[in-house]
Parts: C-alpha cells; structure tokens; sequence
C-alpha cells in the first residue's frame, strides 16, 4: 500500500514537490525524476505530472527576469558560460549570458541570465535594452571580455559608459606572450598590480 501518495490521490504533497523542484533545478530531466522517484520513495510519477510541477515555478522565474532594477550600477560584469545541453535528442552547445550589477551600496545582484545559440555583441544589444527598459539608466564601468563588437553594443545604449575589460582576460592575454617557466614569477607580480 503506497504511503506518500494514497491510491487515486492526484497531488503530491508538498514536501514531494519541493524534492521534485530541486531535482530539476540541478539539471535532472523528467524522466531522470521519474526514475528516481520511482528507486528513492517507490512511487510512480508520471513525466506529466513532474512537469506540471515544474512548470509552477515559471511565473515565478518570469516575475524575476521582468523585476525593476536600480537606476545607476557602478560596475556591471557581462560574460557568457558556454554548456552542452540535450536538445531534441541531441548535445548540442548554447551560451549563457550573465549580467552581475554592484549598485551604488556595494551590494551585487543579478540582473538577467539568458540563454542563447553562441555568444554574440547583436544578443548583448539586446540584453543592453532589456536592462534600460527595466530602469537602468546608466552604468558607470562595464567590465567585458574581447567579443568583437560588445563595446559598441554598450556604448550604443548607454554611450558614458566606462567599458573595461575583465581582469581574468586582461591576465590571459598578458600570459600568453611569456615562456611557462616564467608563468610564476610574471604572476606574481601582476598579483601586485590586480590586487
């Protein structure tokens, strides 16, 4: 006799839920859900039902990437992190793009991730807008890599910003120019001037 879901009951309680939603924010599919449901708690969920429970937290994730922002961000960092995901069936390469704000307190925020098909200065032109039409009105410094293309995507939308490139590609280019047995001793000099 099924003790966490009694027989015709057609709702998972709450704790259950908040099990199934943490499965899927680390990434499991439905299926990879169902099955472990299935091994954990010896229940059987349908994929159908897994994914009415997870569609309950996309007004929520909605409301966050529509939410007001602050008028004025010190720095802003823009990056994107490049994953394979399964997509029909296939592995297949897409680009998430990461805005981080420090506002004028200090405190740092995300403002928006987005997914897209490869890194690019015409997506960043758009997320620049979304961020402008979400109440950014200026952003002092913008600390990017060197994608071709980003600097004016900035400056066509917020033309006084300060655009800097991210220390980490800074350091990269500068390793590049200098024998591996020499790495430690150039490093550890930069580390002076980053620090």
């Amino acid at each position: 006799e099924p003790q966490l879901i009694k027989k015709y009951q057609n709702t998972v309680t709450q704790d259950m839920e908040e099990k199934i939603l943490s499965m899927y924010a680390k990434g499991m599919t439905t299926g990879d859900i169902e099955s472990h449901m299935r091994e954990l708690y010896d229940i059987d969920i349908s994929d159908s039902t897994i994914s009415r429970i997870t569609d309950k937290i996309l007004p929520i994730v909605k409301e966050w990437q529509e939410r007001p922002l602050e008028e004025v961000y010190a720095v802003v960092f823009m990056d994107a992190i490049h994953y394979h995901v399964r997509s029909e069936g296939r592995i297949v390469k897409r680009a998430v793009y990461i805005a981080l704000g420090i506002d004028m307190n200090g405190k740092k925020d995300v403002l928006g991730m987005y997914v897209g098909e490869n890194e690019s200065a015409k997506f960043w032109l758009s997320i620049m807008n979304g961020l402008k039409n979400r109440g950014v009105e200026d952003i002092l410094i913008a600390c990017v890599d060197g994608l071709n293309g980003f600097p004016q995507a900035i400056e066509a939308v917020y033309p006084k910003t300060e655009i800097q490139q991210c220390i980490i590609h800074q350091i990269r280019n500068s390793t590049k120019f200098v024998s591996y047995k020499d790495i430690k001793k150039l490093m550890a000099d930069l580390k002076l001037v980053y620090a």
